[in-house]
């Protein structure tokens, strides 16, 4: 192996019985990168067999000469401790709790790079692998920066192209805590709606007449009511829109609390008054999916503002 800067190569030769394609063959030899990433890899003449620049569909057979030229950065975000409350943690994935008021990735801004949970895992974690060629730790999902509870990270390229691929085929059961305006009567709801940006206001989401519309759907289950004013829900996502929880709840006029952009101001002054909350009361609860074959289950206790309002009716 030789070093560059801000590049890696690998050389080796070959010792296989078949021939086979070139990206399967180092797809499956560097399981840190997924076939995508060796394609684009070729894409950028980064692999030579036999000094020879090549394509995908070339095939790798015995005894042949592979070079690999694997591109290195550093991603533009300084690490910094911010008391990450780790769930679950394995050489190929980080689960957390993420605190409310901190932002998934860095935004623009003066202060756009600072106190976000790249910032924080960049602190917490050591064993990071190159993803697209930057070394970097990859949130596979986001949660609204006033949102707290589980968020997936990757850790290298074949877990974040595998959690990818299992949000997608909806094969990760997300649930929600939320404190909603008013009293819910059903004890379970479906809403099912096309969801996008607002055709007016770009920072909002909306169910009437979005542009580029994508499906949702939410499932609703009432857990409790809360000073006899209040409702306490557990949400079940089978999508995973932008807002989607947010706007499907307003969108059936039960509100979140303190969401700023979908709430009720008088019932946000209300709670602000009454329990100090400052933020939209829904959280990140539960996890569940398949990881190395195995079905596992991650919960994420409740953060201190929320807990406070709900006391013993979720530990």
């Amino acid at each position: 192996m030789v070093y560059k800067i801000n590049k890696m190569i690998y050389s080796f030769c070959t010792y296989i019985k078949e021939s086979k394609r070139v990206d399967l063959y180092l797809s499956a030899l560097f399981w840190d990168f997924s076939r995508a990433y060796i394609q684009k890899m070729i894409d950028k003449w980064q692999v030579q067999i036999n000094k020879k620049v090549v394509n995908k569909n070339i095939k790798i057979k015995n005894k042949d000469e592979v070079s690999l030229e694997i591109q290195l950065e550093k991603l533009d975000v300084n690490a910094e401790d911010m008391n990450l409350q780790v769930v679950y943690e394995d050489q190929n994935i980080i689960v957390v709790n993420k605190d409310p008021w901190v932002n998934s990735h860095p935004v623009p801004g003066e202060n756009g790079k600072t106190w976000t949970l790249v910032n924080a895992l960049l602190f917490h974690t050591t064993d990071l692998a190159s993803i697209w060629g930057v070394e970097r730790p990859w949130i596979v999902h986001r949660l609204d920066k006033d949102t707290s509870g589980l968020i997936m990270v990757a850790k290298n390229d074949s877990m974040m192209h595998y959690l990818q691929d299992i949000i997608q085929k909806r094969e990760v059961d997300k649930y929600y805590l939320a404190i909603v305006s008013w009293i819910v009567k059903e004890n379970n709801m479906r809403i099912e709606s096309f969801i996008w940006r607002h055709p007016v206001d770009k920072i909002k989401m909306t169910t009437k007449n979005p542009i580029n519309w994508k499906i949702a759907i939410t499932n609703v289950e009432l857990l409790d009511y809360i000073d006899d004013k209040y409702s306490l829900l557990l949400v079940k996502i089978e999508t995973w829109r932008t807002h989607q929880i947010r706007v499907h709840l307003s969108s059936i006029w039960f509100p979140i609390i303190w969401d700023k952009v979908y709430g009720n101001l008088k019932v946000n002054k209300e709670v602000e008054t009454k329990y100090w909350l400052t933020r939209q009361a829904l959280h990140s609860y539960k996890l569940s999916f398949n990881l190395y074959e195995k079905k596992v289950e991650f919960i994420a206790p409740l953060k201190a503002d929320m807990q406070k309002i709900i006391w013993d009716k979720i530990k």
